[in-house]
């Protein structure tokens, strides 16, 4: 069974309410597969942390993720705490 898709439709490309366009989205992973419950969740916050770092405020991750923002200040602080563990400087 071919399971390609046919050559002579349009798609949109619609993105998501993080990113506009499926095919320029810098997340490795679309945020909509479902991976294993703890991958996908390590998934989640290594792009939080990284959108953050990149100038993303608190609530507007929270809201793109669909947590609260408590669970993003969290995420954000645990980060921090590991990186001074593991002696990781930030430049």
């Amino acid at each position: 069974m071919d399971e390609s898709l046919p050559q002579h439709e349009h798609y949109e490309d619609d993105g998501c309410d993080l990113f506009p366009s499926c095919l320029r989205c810098p997340l490795p992973q679309c945020r909509y597969d479902k991976p294993g419950r703890r991958a996908g969740k390590e998934l989640r916050n290594r792009e939080m942390v990284r959108l953050h770092a990149e100038g993303m405020g608190v609530k507007e991750l929270a809201h793109g993720f669909g947590v609260s923002v408590r669970t993003v200040q969290r995420t954000i602080a645990g980060t921090a705490r590991h990186h001074e563990k593991a002696g990781v400087r930030h430049e």
